[in-house]
């Protein structure tokens, strides 16, 4: 049974397809045993706390400093037990430490179809905007492993989804996080829990797709 550990910072739509996921059957193999949040009034918290998921805070501003948080947080890592770190939506930069404690092992969420709108300062509805104002007619989302780089890692899977005329960066947010997002993300946990996804030369391969 592969163990997670889940980082969240906001509303954690992200972390209910997840959950969603597990209760239906669609990841299997796989259990989530913490939620842990940057933020102390993330509603992914009340989400994992509703689930019976353990959700705790921890929080840089509690902390003297960023080392002291760093430290912090790869502590409630270890502590969770978790085999694999998800970030679900987690605006905290992961440090190096934590990368070298899990590697290969903390995947990686990002609203676009990497390497499109992707690295520093490209988040939440900033990756939208830039793809409106750039008029691309495909846009998608992203899972990836996380290595030292923003966006950097070895790619798992992607889901593309239209850019309509219309769109605004809000409402296309939304369909890239129900077409997208929250199609792939369980996807890709399913596969890693039943050891259908190798990196080999820092390139991910994927075998026996449930779902496409």
């Amino acid at each position: 049974m592969l163990k997670l550990a889940v980082l969240v910072s906001g509303g954690g739509t992200n972390l209910q397809a997840i959950i969603d996921a597990i209760g239906d059957g669609r990841i299997t193999n796989a259990s989530i045993e913490a939620v842990i949040s940057n933020n102390p009034n993330a509603y992914a918290l009340e989400r994992a706390r509703a689930a019976g998921i353990p959700a705790v805070c921890i929080c840089p501003k509690d902390y003297p400093d960023r080392a002291a948080f760093n430290d912090a947080l790869l502590a409630g890592l270890e502590e969770s037990g978790a085999d694999l770190v998800v970030l679900a939506g987690c605006l905290v930069v992961i440090p190096e430490t934590i990368v070298e404690r899990y590697p290969n092992r903390i995947i990686n969420i990002h609203p676009s179809l990497i390497p499109a709108f992707c690295g520093k300062d490209q988040y939440g509805l900033r990756v939208h905007e830039s793809a409106l104002a750039r008029g691309v007619k495909l846009t998608g989302a992203t899972v990836h492993f996380v290595d030292s780089g923003t966006d950097t890692g070895p790619i798992i899977l992607q889901k593309a989804v239209e850019v309509l005329p219309e769109d605004t960066p809000k409402s296309l947010q939304q369909r890239v996080m129900e077409q997208a997002e929250w199609v792939i993300m369980p996807e890709a946990i399913d596969l890693i829990a039943n050891g259908r996804v190798k990196v080999l030369d820092g390139k991910v391969v994927v075998e026996q797709r449930r779902f496409v």
